[in-house]
């Protein structure tokens, strides 16, 4: 019997195998020595010398004075790809002996250790740990092996540290870049020095200083605050927050909260691009005996109030961009809602979140949101959507709730509401009981139906700016070849313009927008409806035909633009191996619109859905109405021309 766990033969690697995994780790200089900087930290290192040479062919070293790597932990740790560095030894530091700190591990998968790949195919890793000096020559030059240890060497050694060395044969570094990129990322604690060529960035010269104030406490006390910006540094640093800096040594860890008071919220963007340093030699008697934190006492209230004050009025001269930022995001987490508001719903709501946003530029999107939110449920609360909710959820002996429902409602929002009830419901009624019929004509009866139920295709479609305009229609004119006749409706600026087809008719709308920088109207979404006769079976040919006019609308861009395309195509039934859905895109794989083939039946179960089962729950009160009866009813409803 075969041992379970003999095989045959196992894997094989392209000499590069290790490399091409690794992603910017591989191929930018930046990246690789930024994370072997990493590695230095989480060794407990307070020194990190890099000798970047000025030409290939030359070697590039990284040494440290961490804890170093013993034979058995080089083996068990550095050889293992994908080691889980939180699994085998935790978040916090270990540091060598005669180093007292606190610090917490930057690294989690193990691969920056890969970084000198970026420079070659194989390095040498001298480090000195638990009496002994280990050098490894590491290669990936093995079809066996991602990567292996091509020599071994270990003597006797009572130093610690590591130093890394790589013939630089592809991308040789820029000193002077380097040096910007590892000061940013480091440069929160003062108790570890990165130098470059013997060179390192005072915190006055850095690229991403926007400010330095003196900030005077009293006599006694005189602080120097830097306010940084991580993004003009190329990189962020690892923690962001106020960092006091007492004598050249970081008290306690950066955070964005002063004596218990948070300044902002540490989880947004705006707190993890900022860093502060505060900087002084006057607060050596409040600081606790393991340099944690700073003891209480009323003269720190006194400078927590200080730097506040300093902090807040520099968060507001770079709030300006968040601001915008924060805006869009709650107007796309709200927009279905609002675009079903009505026009001075709309307006109130959008400038609550303007004023919002303006006046807490730092506070999260989703703190906000509570506030829109409000508001938006106000405004339903006006425009009798929150009644017609609250309707679909009683029932018919439900008298204790109405009469609840009352007091909150006057008779006359209730009649508002209840009418358009009576209408929506009316109309899917007359779909409902016509569209199965082949004698109907769909032009004056079936198409002016489904145009006045536009919002079963999405709510924006039922918005005051849902309506055509005289670029459409020529573009409409330029794609059927056809004239578009204007009497169709009464209100013909107000509704779908109408093309009569070989066996249907088709209806084309489009909202339009504003182009900020012309201040032009232009078209940026076209809904095309395509009504088959009653009774009509759709096929691949009917959906094709939808494609061809998506794709011609889209080459009218001289007229409307590049508006985003909705085509939906409605019959009684269709080919069962038919898919529904079909996305087209433009030459550069761009999406630009979609074709739906649907039913009328399945027409008649969405607005059941978005009328909150109400059909049926009054479905007797259309029961005995014939469909005509019905049509007029919406006909009279929605002006539409009859003759």
């Amino acid at each position: 019997m075969k041992n379970k766990n003999s095989f045959v033969k196992g894997s094989l690697f392209e000499e590069d195998y290790l490399i091409r995994t690794l992603g910017p780790l591989g191929h930018s200089s930046e990246v690789a020595l930024t994370e072997l900087v990493s590695n230095a930290w989480d060794a407990g290192a307070t020194n990190v010398n890099i000798f970047i040479p000025e030409h290939s062919e030359d070697y590039l070293i990284v040494e440290d004075n961490g804890t170093g790597l013993t034979p058995e932990e080089f083996e068990s740790r550095w050889m293992k790809l994908g080691y889980n560095r939180l699994r085998h030894q935790g978040k916090n530091v270990i540091f060598p002996p005669g180093v007292v700190g606190n610090r917490l591990a930057y690294g989690r998968n193990g691969v920056g250790r890969h970084g000198l790949l970026c420079f070659n195919n194989e390095y040498t890793v001298i480090t000195n740990s638990g009496g002994k000096k280990s050098t490894f020559v590491i290669t990936t030059e093995s079809e066996e092996q991602p990567f292996v240890i091509k020599e071994k060497k270990v003597e006797q050694s009572n130093s610690f540290g590591t130093r890394l060395e790589v013939l630089v044969t592809k991308n040789l570094p820029k000193p002077e870049r380097i040096l910007q990129i590892i000061s940013a990322r480091f440069l929160h604690d003062p108790n570890f020095l990165v130098s470059i060529n013997r060179e390192s960035v005072p915190l006055s010269q850095h690229t991403g200083l926007l400010n330095t104030s003196v900030l005077k406490v009293d006599d006694n006390t005189i602080l120097t605050a830097h306010f940084l910006d991580s993004i003009k540094s190329a990189k962020s640093t690892i923690y962001q927050g106020i960092a006091f800096w007492q004598s050249n040594k970081l008290v306690g860890e950066p955070s964005w909260s002063l004596g218990g008071e948070v300044v902002i919220d540490g989880r947004t963007k705006f707190a993890k691009r900022y860093t502060v340093v505060v900087e002084t030699n006057d607060l050596a008697d409040f600081i606790t005996e393991d340099w944690t934190g700073f003891k209480p006492h009323p003269h720190m209230d006194n400078v927590n109030k200080v730097v506040m004050e300093y902090v807040n009025r520099m968060l507001t001269t770079v709030a300006s961009e968040f601001v915008e930022e924060a805006k869009q995001q709650v107007k796309n987490t709200f927009y279905d809602e609002i675009t079903q508001l009505p026009p001075l719903g709309k307006y109130e709501v959008l400038e609550a979140i303007e004023s919002i946003t303006a006046a807490h530029p730092t506070a999260r999107p989703e703190t906000i949101s509570i506030a829109v939110q409000a508001i938006i449920n106000l405004e339903k609360t006006r425009s009798g959507k929150e009644l017609l909710i609250r309707l679909a959820s009683l029932s018919e002996d439900d008298f204790t709730g109405l009469g609840e429902l009352l007091r909150k409602w006057s008779v006359k929002d209730a009649l508002v509401v209840l009418n358009e009830i009576d209408n929506r419901i009316s109309l899917i009624e007359a779909i409902r009981k016509l569209s199965s019929d082949p004698d109907v004509d769909e032009l004056h009866v079936l198409h002016p139906l489904v145009s006045g139920a536009r919002w079963l295709f999405g709510p924006e479609f039922e918005s005051a700016e849902y309506s055509s305009n005289r670029q459409l229609q020529t573009a409409v004119e330029q794609v059927f070849k056809k004239k578009i006749d204007s009497s169709v409706f009464l209100n013909n600026k107000k509704r779908p313009d109408i093309v009569m087809l070989q066996d249907s008719t088709a209806s084309i709308t489009g909202t339009e927008t504003f182009d900020i920088d012309s201040g032009l109207a232009t078209v940026n979404k076209v809904l095309i409806i395509e009504l088959k006769r009653g009774g009509f079976n759709l096929t691949r040919d009917e959906r094709n035909q939808a494609q061809g006019y998506v794709e011609d609308f889209m080459n009218c861009g001289s007229l409307i633009g590049s508006p985003y395309i909705e085509a939906f195509v409605i019959g009684k039934s269709f080919e069962k191996k038919l898919q529904p859905i079909a996305t087209v895109k433009n030459g550069n794989d761009v999406e630009i619109g979609k074709i739906r083939l649907s039913t009328f039946s399945q027409l008649v179960d969405t607005a059941e859905k978005r009328l909150f089962g109400l059909r049926d729950k009054l479905n007797e009160r259309y029961d005995d109405i014939p469909g005509m009866d019905l049509f007029k009813r919406a006909a009279e409803q929605s002006a539409i021309n009859l003759e």
